[in-house]
């Protein structure tokens, strides 16, 4: 995967950052259009270049370490999210971020290396509970690694404390980087995964299934743990042989011993996404299937299709490997329970289930 990025706009009140002015040289060959003393707005990035190849370095002004807001009447994983960028040099049919055409360009928060105390506070502050953080919520966390560093600059400050992890997810092979840490140690490398048929035509701009594998076998060599998330699964024709095959693919390049936890979710979508998708995806299927409104406002397969879509993938996966640490996103107790077979009933349980995971490999 080549860096795309062609400009780059820098807010004024981040023009003389020295995180700002080293994104900015490792960005040799892109323009830069700010200057200090010069307001920019969105619809001057987005007629300057597609959004998807101009860098906005700006700080954010918010609070940098939220718990993810989960939804009512399905069952959340308790993940606390570090805001480290929004939007994504990827473009996937089926992204969420789509819908965010207010914030256009690819952003990244300059400000969060110097606000890392804020979230190393928390985690000392609270020394019995198991911070579980991930970047990858509103972007990629590895795909503009190459520029801003950050895997360098935040997974050993988070994971030198013993009650977090800090988990990088990307559908990339951009590890070179994170290749160069000195310890792996509670720094989980994750990748999103799916079908090959679906990585091909709808996951526009990123690698291969195999290719982004390959990266995952180097990172567990290399030491790191790995996490995979099937999300969002798709119906498609011969889906089950599709994911059957990716599941061949995973026994063929990793160690199931070395993964910490593998999450499934079906492909679901707030009903405004619908038209934006249409426009920007002519050719794509995924909204051919039977959707039905769920508890949340997003459109959701109907229950059978997705209990059989998850049932499936368990039985897959467990006859990899019977301790992946499965666990499914954002669903209710009902499905958990018909297409896993158990439940953990409510979002603390299931926190606590991958608390210990983490307890597992990293404290026993």
């Amino acid at each position: 995967m080549k860096n795309s990025i062609k400009k780059i706009v820098v807010d004024p009140e981040t023009f003389n950052r020295t995180a700002a002015n080293r994104m900015i040289e490792r960005s040799a060959h892109s323009s830069l259009i700010k200057r200090p003393g010069r307001s920019l707005n969105g619809a001057e990035v987005l007629s300057l270049e597609s959004e998807k190849q101009t860098l906005w370095l700006c700080d954010f002004p918010g609070e940098i370490l939220k718990p993810c807001p989960g939804t009512h009447n399905y069952i959340c994983c308790g993940y606390q999210i570090l805001q480290i960028g929004m939007n994504c040099p990827l473009d996937c049919s089926y992204c969420i971020l789509q819908a965010y055409l207010n914030t256009p360009g690819l952003r990244v928060f300059v400000n969060v290396p110097d606000r890392i105390n804020e979230v190393t506070e928390q985690i000392e502050q609270n020394p019995e509970k198991i911070f579980r953080i991930g970047t990858g919520e509103f972007t990629d966390s590895l795909a503009l690694d190459s520029i801003t560093e950050f895997s360098q600059a935040l997974a050993p400050v988070i994971a030198g404390h013993k009650n977090a992890i800090i988990e990088l997810k990307t559908k990339t092979n951009q590890i070179e980087k994170v290749l160069q840490l000195s310890n792996p140690e509670r720094i989980i490398l994750s990748w999103s995964v799916n079908s090959p048929v679906i990585t091909a035509q709808e996951e526009h701009g990123a690698p291969s299934l195999k290719n982004r594998l390959k990266a995952a076998q180097q990172c567990q060599r290399q030491g790191f743990m790995i996490g995979l998330h099937f999300d969002p699964l798709i119906e498609h024709p011969g889906w089950q042989d599709q994911y059957r095959k990716a599941v061949e693919m995973l026994n063929q390049y990793l160690d199931p011993k070395k993964i910490i936890w593998i999450s499934m979710g079906c492909l679901r979508y707030m009903p405004g996404l619908k038209a934006i998708i249409r426009k920007r995806h002519p050719g794509t299927h995924i909204l051919d299937g039977e959707f039905i409104m769920g508890l949340d406002g997003k459109m959701r397969y109907f229950k059978p299709i997705r209990i059989e879509m998850y049932a499936y993938m368990k039985t897959l996966l467990d006859q990899w490997y019977p301790d992946l640490g499965l666990y499914l996103c954002m669903e209710s107790d009902e499905i958990w329970q018909k297409a896993m077979g158990w439940s953990p009933q409510d979002s603390p349980a299931l926190a606590e289930y991958l608390d210990n995971r983490v307890r597992k490999f990293y404290e026993a």
